[in-house]
């Protein structure tokens, strides 16, 4: 198919190209942007004058709940969802069931992925069997078969000498490791950040020490053992402050945090509404200062959705026996564009932190609009609004930001140059 995109505002980070130009798509590739290579007719075009066009948006991590999970969401409706709102390439979490530890699981994911067409999906495996932290998963094989990355979520390795001969052996074959950094023992039981907000409710608390003390055994098992390192749901400014001191060090670790914690404090729990129940939990007004600083300087290269659908039931219990987790994935451009709109980043910034901080981060093949590259590339119109629920594609309603008008809507999402979403 050979498709022109004509007049938008072109937005590449990683060139730093920033001006108003034609994009030619043909056999799935970028073939020029600016003008047409001789002999080149399109066979469709976009009219793209007022919007800007920029790199398929990169989540890190976005549930899809299959295999195992299908009341909750499916490979075909989550991955529609993420079209909706500009992702072209997304990682799923291990956890599903069975857990993402095998081959066979690995293989299914990606088969199931390419059958919906909707976004491009590269697999987590996990770290260890049954993410039990016991026993190491085959993460050779798992890479293999078309695993980026390995994490155990917040299913904690509960020895640590097990934990760094992990990263050893990850680190002989230059796999990267996702950390999800919280301590076991102090979060047990917690439902809310350990505060003012949580004393009120009457709600167990997680202290910030569950993160910064996981964190700081981390990261030095990541300087010791050598190995890749993500640290992904950072949620308090403490935590990206000791990121910031290992970058410093010279330590190559990289980070990404959830848009919602971006945008949402603990003080959104005072009517004790599920909607706002997630793990880990929201912290302070301070510490969202701190996460937002991180994404600005840079310390911070990912910003994620963090996607968890939920099934109606799962959200209708007492706060403290509900699932934990928001349905956000296809508001990703919009409700990132609030921090656009708050003055935090200029919209350049915001579109690496989706773009291509996260696929560095994981070495994903994605995040850049290049000439011979892969031509997914997300259209948006930044002056008009988006009506959040107004249509609703993935299976998980479980998203608190449903009913606000938020800035931008995404008109088209294409995937190696064809359309996967037009709103």
């Amino acid at each position: 198919m050979k498709l022109s995109i004509l007049g938008a505002r072109v937005i590449d980070p990683a060139s730093g190209l920033d001006q108003v130009t034609d994009i030619h798509v043909e056999a799935c590739k970028i073939i020029a942007l600016g003008a047409a290579p001789a002999g080149f007719v399109a066979v469709d075009t976009i009219d793209a004058k007022g919007l800007v066009a920029a790199p398929g948006l990169v989540d890190l991590n976005v549930a899809l709940r299959e295999p195992g999970y299908s009341r909750k969401g499916s490979i075909a409706s989550e991955t529609r969802a993420a079209a909706a709102g500009g992702v072209t390439s997304l990682c799923c979490p291990p956890k599903t069931k069975p857990v993402l530890d095998t081959s066979a699981v690995a293989e299914l994911i990606l088969d199931r992925a390419r059958e919906a067409g909707n976004t491009k999906v590269f697999p987590i495996g996990a770290l260890s069997k049954g993410l039990d932290g016991e026993q190491l998963a085959e993460l050779v094989a798992l890479r293999d078969a078309g695993c980026v990355a390995f994490g155990n979520g917040l299913e904690s390795f509960r020895n640590t000498r097990t934990l760094c001969r992990a990263l050893e052996y990850a680190a002989t074959f230059d796999l990267t490791v996702i950390f999800n950094s919280q301590d076991h023992d102090l979060a047990e039981g917690g439902l809310a950040h350990e505060g003012p907000t949580a004393s009120f409710l009457g709600l167990p608390g997680i202290p910030e020490t569950a993160e910064t003390v996981a964190l700081a055994r981390d990261l030095l098992l990541v300087e010791q053992s050598g190995v890749r390192a993500h640290f992904s749901q950072l949620t308090s400014a403490r935590g990206v402050a000791l990121i910031a001191q290992a970058q410093a060090r010279g330590l190559k670790v990289t980070a990404d945090v959830a848009l919602y914690q971006l945008i949402l404090t603990d003080e959104a729990l005072i009517d004790f509404s599920s909607l706002y129940h997630v793990q880990p939990p929201l912290r302070t007004r301070a510490d969202r200062d701190g996460l937002r600083a991180a994404v600005k300087s840079g310390v911070v290269s990912a910003i994620s959705s963090h996607h968890q659908p939920h099934e109606r039931d799962a959200k209708l219990a007492p706060f403290g026996a509900t699932e934990p987790g928001i349905s956000s994935v296809e508001l990703l451009l919009p409700l990132a564009m609030t921090l656009v709109e708050d003055g935090l980043l200029d919209l350049p910034t915001l579109l690496a932190r989706l773009g291509a901080g996260p696929a560095e981060a994981l070495r994903l093949p994605a995040g850049k609009l290049a000439v011979g590259g892969p031509a997914d590339i997300v259209l948006f119109d930044p002056a008009a609004s988006t009506v959040a629920g107004e249509t609703w594609l993935s299976k998980g309603e479980n998203c608190p930001f449903i009913g606000h008008s938020l800035p931008g809507v995404v008109r088209y999402t294409l995937v190696d140059g064809r359309i996967s979403h037009q709103a």
